[in-house]
């Protein structure tokens, strides 16, 4: 009999995001360093698309700073991956981050698309007006990866100590079924 199930979409998406967790809740170093590495790894998930992935070559060496646990870390980006969250906040932080910093464009605000030749005709324009509106989603993810970074760090916590001291009364209980 064959055993392979043909899942849909979701269902993949539910029980790869539930091995995961499985996986955090099982990696060894304590609730804090493990709620710390994930908190940094679904943080800075955030930045990657802003950042054209650039924020990795920085991944490691802030997780060994905080002394966060380096397999939550990858755990935690992979999660954020997974649930494709930073592709949906990208107009929300873009919002964010025209509050923060209002520029303004040369143009007073009128539309420029980017072109080209206007580049080589020495107009930049339309090369300002881009580079302005990376810098608002750039802004506006980070506060994002920030605000995500800490709630996560919160439910991680609490679920890593649920989780252990759940297990900890199922080992007594089968210790003491045992004797």
């Amino acid at each position: 009999m064959n055993q392979n199930k043909n899942y849909n979409f979701f269902q993949k998406l539910g029980r790869k995001l539930k091995l995961n967790f499985i996986k955090l809740l099982r990696s060894p170093g304590g609730a804090k360093k493990v709620s710390i590495g994930f908190s940094i790894g679904f943080g800075l998930e955030m930045l990657v698309i802003s950042t054209a992935s650039l924020i990795y070559i920085l991944f490691i060496p802030i997780v060994r700073l905080a002394k966060g646990s380096l397999p939550a870390a990858v755990i935690g980006n992979l999660i954020g991956k997974i649930s494709c969250l930073p592709v949906l906040l990208l107009p929300l932080a873009r919002i964010i981050g025209k509050t923060i910093h209002p520029g303004k464009s040369a143009l007073n605000n009128h539309r420029v698309h980017f072109s080209l030749s206007d580049l080589l005709h020495e107009n930049f324009n339309g090369l300002q007006d881009l580079l302005l509106g990376g810098i608002h989603v750039l802004i506006g993810m980070l506060i994002l990866g920030i605000i995500l970074g800490i709630v996560s760090y919160w439910i991680v916590y609490f679920s890593y100590q649920t989780s252990t001291n759940r297990r900890a009364k199922k080992r007594a209980k089968m210790k003491e079924l045992s004797a």
